[in-house]
């Protein structure tokens, strides 16, 4: 934070971690009982303990180059080969061959070590330098969120009576053995033993994903209530610097916004208003409302997890994914960039072509095209 950056950055993000945390973690797991003549190989079950799935964010798509490489800033920083594309540990129940040598009350298990954290996203944005002027520098964006991820896998099993490292996978499988319990203190038939820990802790799990998964679908299931807009008096056009082409708003419902030159017959739909501003930190806040369809610039609900999924207009609503925060070159240039507030991804395009559809990139164009004019009309 704080380097220089160029106009040319203005439609660009990198992300950066604000924290991490480690935490051995058992995804399968069954109590057993091997005793003085159950020793010798044996192939046991194991039920689903808890699941982990990759995220970054809201999203569970890992498809951007954003996400990527903030999970493999993730594994460099601690030093683990963790997860860093779409990926979630079984939910089925599991096999685990083993060799028992010796008598006991043992947990077989799978774990691996959930990695979970905040990440924060830097842009390229005017900042005051003193004395009214100004300079564009890499600053802390507003879009931030939480990630998870995981190591490789592991599987084994362990007895109440071993000596294992504190922080290992190993030492949380024999900690949900609850070795100081009447269950682990008897004796018993060979053969499976219920842990009331292992019980609890996987019920635990069960109903905090079940809670996740509801507050997550009330969510989806909302309409976003109308907008009552406050705009500014004055329209722009999004244009392409130095070139004819600019945003074109679409004139059916399942179209999206467009490159687009504007002639005669544009009929306002190359105009756009910003409305319902707000600024913190010297990022604006905006919605986008065009002039020619009185429809407002989003991302598709259905789409928004995806990479370049594409910008249109829908009805006017209180909704982030129409939300948009706006970067800005210094006083006297009109070069912007524009970042989605719900998806977190700048707004771009493919390539340099009259139709070409705006869409979004989790990192920006790095080739310097998220960079716009917004140019009074």
């Amino acid at each position: 934070m704080g380097d220089s950056c160029t106009s040319a950055d203005l439609g660009k993000r990198y992300p950066y971690i604000k924290s991490t945390q480690v935490v051995p973690t058992i995804t399968h797991f069954k109590g057993w009982y091997v005793t003085e003549g159950s020793t010798g190989s044996q192939t046991i079950e194991t039920s689903t303990q808890t699941v982990v799935t990759v995220q970054v964010g809201l999203s569970a798509e890992i498809q951007g180059s954003f996400q990527v490489e903030l999970l493999g800033q993730v594994g460099g920083s601690l030093g683990l080969n963790v997860q860093v594309s779409s990926s979630t540990t079984s939910s089925q129940s599991k096999s685990i061959s083993w060799d028992f040598r010796r008598p006991g009350y043992y947990a077989l298990y799978e774990g691996t070590r959930k990695v979970t954290g905040q990440y924060g996203s830097l842009n390229c944005n005017r900042v005051g330098t003193g004395n009214g002027t100004y300079a564009t520098k890499w600053v802390d964006g507003p879009e931030s969120g939480s990630y998870t991820t995981y190591t490789t896998l592991e599987e084994g099993a362990v007895r109440c009576e071993d000596t294992v490292p504190a922080s290992s996978i190993m030492r949380k499988a024999q900690d949900l053995l609850d070795c100081g319990s009447p269950a682990a203190t008897t004796k018993h038939d060979a053969g499976p033993v219920l842990s009331v820990k292992a019980d609890q802790a996987r019920h635990d799990a069960d109903n905090a994903a079940s809670a996740a998964q509801s507050l997550k679908a009330a969510q989806a299931a909302k309409p976003a209530p109308s907008a009552a807009l406050n705009c500014q008096p004055g329209a722009y056009k999004i244009d392409v610097p130095g070139k004819p082409l600019n945003w074109s708003a679409p004139l059916l419902a399942n179209d999206g916004i467009r490159l687009r030159e504007s002639t005669f017959f544009s009929a306002h739909l190359d105009n756009w208003r910003l409305c319902n501003v707000t600024e913190k930190n010297g990022v604006i806040e905006a919605t986008l409302w065009n002039w020619g369809n009185g429809g407002c610039a989003t991302i598709p609900a259905n789409i928004a997890n995806q990479e370049q999924a594409y910008l249109t207009t829908a009805t006017c609503g209180e909704d982030d994914l129409q939300r948009f925060y706006i970067y800005r070159d210094v006083p006297g240039s009109p070069k912007i960039g524009l970042q989605n507030k719900y998806t977190g991804s700048m707004l771009g395009y493919d390539r340099y072509a009259d139709g070409e559809l705006i869409r979004q990139y989790s990192s920006g164009r790095q080739d310097g095209t998220g960079t716009y004019t917004l140019t009074g009309v």
